[in-house]
C-alpha cells in the first residue's frame, strides 16, 4: 500500500514524499480511511507507530483550504515539547496548502498566542491547561470546531488534566467528529472513550503496552546507586553508543547525573538535562539539539517519554525503573523508531525488583538478564541505603500481602541476626565495619554473650 492509495490531493502527497514517508504504517493503513469517512475513532499504537501523521492527513485534505478566523480542529496533547512537534508534523505535511496552525502552550506571555489567533487560525494543537486559559479571556472561539483530537490520551488523565478535559467538552460543539489515541488502554482510558466518543471505531495495531519489536531490551541487576553511576560511566565510554537517553525518577537526580556525564565522562558540550523545572527555552534547545546530533547524550525525567519523536536514537538507559509501569513501554519506545532498531537497558537494585516484575507482565515477556562487565567497579552497599532499600522491600511486600508483618521489623526487633551482608546484629553498623569492639551476638540463656570469650577478669 501506499499513500497514493487513499485519495490525498497533490499539495499532501508531495509534502509526504518530501517528508521521507515511503510506506504507511499498520495505524496510518487503518485509521486515515476512517477519519476519511468522519468516523470517530479510538486508536491505540504504541509509541513511534505513526499516529500524528495518521490523524494529519486526513484533517488537512478535509479542511483543504484557510478559512475565515476561528479554528475548525482542535488537537489536544499533555506537554508543550508534544504540542510542538504535533504543530511541526501539521505544518510540514501541509506546508503546500495555506492552512494556519497554531501551537497553544505555557510557560510563556500569552500576548503572541494572541495576536496569532486574532489573525486567524484553521488548526489549533493546544495543552488543555493554556486552551481553557485563553478560552476565558475570550479569545478563542469554538463555534466552528468540526474535529477534537486527543492525543495521548492516557498520559493527559495520569497528568491530572481530566477536569480541563471535562470543560473544553462542555465548551465546543457536540456535533463533530472526535478522535481519541493513546499507547495504552488502561480502565481511565477506557471510561473516558464511553464519554468522548460516539459508536466509535476502535484500532489496536499492537496489544496493548507491548515494547516494540525494533528495541532490544535488557537488564543489569546492581546493588546500589555508586554502582549504577560507575556501569553508566562504563556504557557512555563505548561510542557504539552514539545517541542515548538517560531516563531518571527525579529532577535532583537529573540534575546530578548531567553533572557527573559532563565533569567525568562526555564533553560538557555534547550533553544535556531537561525535566519540568528546566525554563521553556532551554527544553526546547536541547530537544532541538539532540533531534541535530549536536549532542550525544540527554538526561530527563519522564517529561520527554512520551510522544517526543527524534530519529535515531540508539540507546535508552533507564538508570532509574519508572514507577508508572505504562511509563517503561514510552520510555523504551524513544528509541527503534520508523523502523530503525535500538536497545533499551535498564539497571535495577533490589527495591526495584519488584517494579520490573509488573513492568514484564504488564508487557508480556521477560526481559533478559546480564551480568555487569568486568570493568565496572562493585562498591559496597552503604549501611543507610541498604537499610532504605529493606524498607521499601518489606513495604512493597505488604501492599501484595496485607497480613505480612514485615521482615525488616522482625528482623531489626525480633530475631537473631540472619547473617544477611551488608547488616549487624544490633542494625547499628554495617558488617564489615570495624568498631573497635568484638562481634558478640544477643545474650543466650544463662546470661553469657556469644562470640569470642576475653582473656582476663573483670
Amino acid at each position: 500500500m501506499t499513500f497514493e492509495d487513499f485519495k490525498l490531493n497533490r499539495q499532501l502527497l508531495n509534502a509526504v514524499e518530501e517528508a521521507g514517508y515511503q510506506t504507511p504504517t499498520e495505524i496510518q493503513q487503518q485509521a486515515i480511511p476512517l477519519v476519511l469517512a468522519g468516523h470517530d475513532v479510538l486508536g491505540i499504537a504504541q509509541t513511534g507507530t505513526g499516529k500524528t501523521a495518521a490523524y494529519a492527513l486526513p484533517l488537512l485534505y478535509k479542511i483543504k483550504f484557510a478559512q475565515g478566523k476561528a479554528p475548525r480542529c482542535l488537537v489536544l496533547a499533555p506537554t508543550r515539547e508534544l504540542v510542538m512537534q504535533i504543530g511541526e508534523a501539521m505544518t510540514s505535511l501541509g506546508k503546500y496548502t495555506d492552512l494556519r496552525v497554531l501551537c497553544l502552550y505555557g510557560g510563556l506571555g500569552p500576548k503572541p498566542q494572541i495576536e496569532a489567533l486574532n489573525a486567524g487560525v484553521d488548526i489549533l494543537v493546544s495543552t488543555p491547561g493554556r486552551f481553557m486559559d485563553l478560552y476565558l479571556r475570550g479569545e478563542i472561539i469554538t463555534k466552528e470546531l468540526k474535529v477534537m483530537v486527543l492525543d495521548e490520551a492516557d498520559k493527559m488523565m495520569d497528568m491530572g488534566f481530566m477536569p480541563q478535559i471535562r470543560a473544553i467538552l462542555e465548551v465546543i460543539p457536540t456535533k463533530r467528529q472526535n478522535l481519541l489515541f493513546s499507547a495504552t488502554f488502561p480502565a481511565k482510558v477506557e471510561s473516558l472513550s464511553h464519554e468522548f466518543l460516539e459508536f466509535p471505531t476502535r484500532i489496536e495495531v499492537t496489544p496493548q503496552a507491548t515494547a516494540a519489536e525494533t528495541v532490544a531490551q535488557l537488564i543489569y541487576e546492581v546493588p546500589n546507586l555508586k554502582t549504577k553511576i560507575h556501569l553508566l560511566s562504563h556504557m557512555l565510554r563505548d561510542e557504539a553508543l552514539q545517541k542515548v537517553m538517560v531516563f531518571v525518577r527525579s529532577k535532583e537526580v537529573a540534575d546530578n547525573i548531567y553533572k557527573f556525564i559532563a565533569r567525568k565522562v562526555v564533553p560538557e558540550d555534547k550533553v544535556r538535562v531537561i525535566h519540568a523545572n528546566k525554563g521553556q527555552n532551554t527544553r526546547i534547545n536541547a530537544m532541538q539539539a539532540f533531534r541535530d546530533n549536536e549532542i550525544r547524550v540527554l538526561v530527563t525525567t519522564d517529561v520527554a517519554a512520551r510522544g517526543i519523536d527524534i530519529q535515531e536514537v540508539t540507546h535508552v538507559i533507564n538508570f532509574d525503573v519508572p514507577l508508572v509501569y505504562e511509563d517503561y513501554v514510552h520510555r523504551i519506545g524513544r528509541t527503534g523508531r520508523a523502523f530503525h532498531t535500538g536497545e533499551a537497558i535498564t539497571f535495577v537494585t533490589m527495591a526495584e525488583e519488584y517494579h520490573i516484575a509488573k513492568i514484564e507482565k504488564l508487557i508480556g515477556q521477560e526481559i533478559p538478564r546480564d551480568n555487569l562487565p568486568d570493568e565496572v567497579e562493585i562498591e559496597n552497599t552503604p549501611f543507610d541505603e541498604r537499610q532504605d532499600m529493606l524498607r521499601e522491600v518489606d513495604s512493597q511486600r505488604k501492599k501484595e500481602d496485607p497480613t505480612f508483618k514485615g521482615a525488616f521489623h522482625e528482623k531489626k526487633h525480633a530475631r537473631p541476626h540472619s547473617g544477611r551482608p551488608g547488616t549487624s546484629r544490633s542494625g547499628g553498623k554495617p558488617a564489615g565495619r570495624s568498631t573497635g569492639k568484638p562481634a558478640g551476638g544477643p545474650p543466650k540463656k544463662g546470661g553469657r554473650p556469644s562470640g569470642p570469650r576475653r582473656s582476663g577478669r573483670r
